[in-house]
């Protein structure tokens, strides 16, 4: 059993052999509180459904991340008896006799956790998030079941810190809303692109980043007009910033290995506009669907192992057992243009893949309004297309070097906007979830389902949640979204 908890998303993942038996996060239970970073009880109790651990690993190394604690200022979290680790576990029901509790780093446990689910038997690995224990940005080169580190950016030096730090900014909430920042970044032009590099960034070349100034706790960052339009400016100069710190990086990456073949992980993997800026630099490129902390869970029980899990799907939350009901599905889709779906096993990560969706057909002027209006989101925020795979390259222009995007991990240009207003950014752009014949069976049946009546074959797809709350998890979620929003939830 792995554990990430005590900082943001608490999640447990649990491994036998080959096989991930469980992963799940721990906002989706109980309290239902949006990146919990405690463990639920309820979660606990439905990983231990699947075995009592032999093991159990913790996502990072306790010791160092104090010592960082102390010299960032952070005494309370430093001097907390109740964050060590064997005592927390026990507090939450995870205490057994004679096993035994191991730790890893925190940028190791999530190298393990995207290269142990990887197809690749060598690999260069790219770490970059906020924070770990000092690590920021980590390159990693890895062959057979070997991962060497080569390189490190180390606190208070963080991509990841300054992008959150201007999230905040521009009055979104920390570790919460940076998604937010990156849709924003599509109406706004980066014009304090200059300003922002020449305050905040000493160098970002060479794999390094270097900061003029700790900005951990924020940053003062004021355009001479404060309006909407500024906001939207100073989100697109962070964006096109952060693209090309995050060039630079996977060029020295480049540089210091011979692999054709990256794994990235960190926060930092789920921007999905940036990340489009680098796949023509890689033959194949991994990010598991899980990148940021909840995905330590697993990564740290693959450092543990040392040694590859048979990916086959995301689905490894809390299971909804019942049929994929295809076709009222799609009848729901024809008359009301809108439904919600809770079937099968919940997605292990933040992204909505056809288990617990908010599905609507992306044709019409007004739904992306009206699912904006049902999400409580701001009505400028675009949603995904889920397309059937085959049907992808006629109408999106992906990246180069990305064929498929099962887990929403890219953006692409749609071909025929004016067809598809509800799955349409600004910017002309779309993240797409291409479903080919092995990534769900229900989903994918849907979506045949769909073409042989529409001629359509993608809908629109986004979480079924509420802004600010966590993704619906078990039936009696289900049926209170049903009955608080008066959408069907199949």
């Amino acid at each position: 059993m792995g554990v990430s908890a005590l900082f943001h998303d608490a999640s447990i993942a649990m491994i036998e052999d080959d096989q991930i038996l469980f992963a799940g996060h721990s906002e989706r239970y109980g309290a239902k509180v949006k990146l919990d970073q405690d463990l639920n009880p309820e979660l606990v109790k439905n990983a231990l459904q699947y075995g009592s651990p032999d093991e159990l690993v913790w996502y990072e190394n306790h010791w160092k991340k104090r010592r960082r604690q102390v010299y960032a200022g952070e005494y309370k979290q430093a001097f907390s008896l109740d964050s060590f680790p064997k005592k927390y576990l026990k507090k939450h029901g995870l205490s057994f006799k004679n096993t035994p509790l191991s730790t890893f780093d925190h940028h190791y446990s999530h190298a393990c956790a995207g290269y142990y689910t990887s197809p690749f038997k060598d690999a260069v690995i790219v770490v970059i998030d906020a924070i770990g224990e000092w690590d920021t940005i980590t390159i990693w080169e890895a062959k057979d079941q070997k991962i060497t580190k080569l390189h490190s950016t180390r606190y208070p030096h963080s991509l990841g810190l300054l992008y959150t730090a201007f999230t905040v900014n521009i009055g979104l909430k920390p570790l919460h809303e940076e998604y937010i920042t990156m849709g924003m970044a599509g109406y706004g032009e980066p014009v304090y692109y200059e300003q922002i590099r020449d305050k905040y960034v000493e160098w970002m070349g060479n794999g390094e980043f270097k900061l003029k100034m700790n900005v951990h706790k924020g940053v003062d960052f004021k355009p001479k007009q404060d309006t909407a339009q500024s906001m939207y400016d100073i989100a697109a100069s962070i964006q096109a910033l952060t693209e090309d710190a995050l060039f630079n990086i996977m060029r020295c990456a480049q540089r210091k290995t011979k692999s054709k073949n990256l794994v990235f992980m960190g926060g930092v993997a789920l921007n999905c506009k940036a990340n489009s800026t680098i796949s023509n630099l890689w033959d194949n490129i991994w990010i598991m669907p899980s990148p940021g902390d909840s995905g330590n869970s697993l990564g740290a029980a693959l450092a543990k192992r040392n040694e590859w899990v048979e990916w086959k799907t995301s689905f490894l939350g809390y299971n909804i057992d019942r049929p994929y009901p295809v076709k009222d599905i799609v009848y729901e889709l024809s008359k009301n243009k809108i439904c919600g779906v809770a079937n099968g096993r919940a997605e292990f990560g933040p992204r909505a893949l056809g288990h617990r969706s908010l599905l609507a057909d992306p044709r019409g002027p007004g739904i992306k309004d009206r699912v904006n209006t049902i999400k409580k989101r701001q009505k400028f925020r675009p949603f995904a297309p889920a397309i059937l795979e085959e049907h992808v390259h006629d109408y999106f222009d992906m990246p180069k070097g990305v064929e498929v995007s099962p887990y929403m991990q890219f953006t692409a240009q749609c071909k025929k906007p004016h067809l598809f207003p509800a799955i349409i950014h600004v910017d002309g752009s779309s993240r797409v979830q291409t479903v080919g014949k092995n990534d769900s069976p229900g989903f994918r049946a849907l979506l045949e389902e769909w073409y042989r009546v529409t001629e359509c074959p993608m809908l629109l797809n986004t979480s079924l949640n509420i802004r600010g709350k966590p993704m619906v998890n078990d039936e009696k979620d289900a049926e209170d979204w049903e009955k608080e929003y008066n959408v069907k939830v199949y």
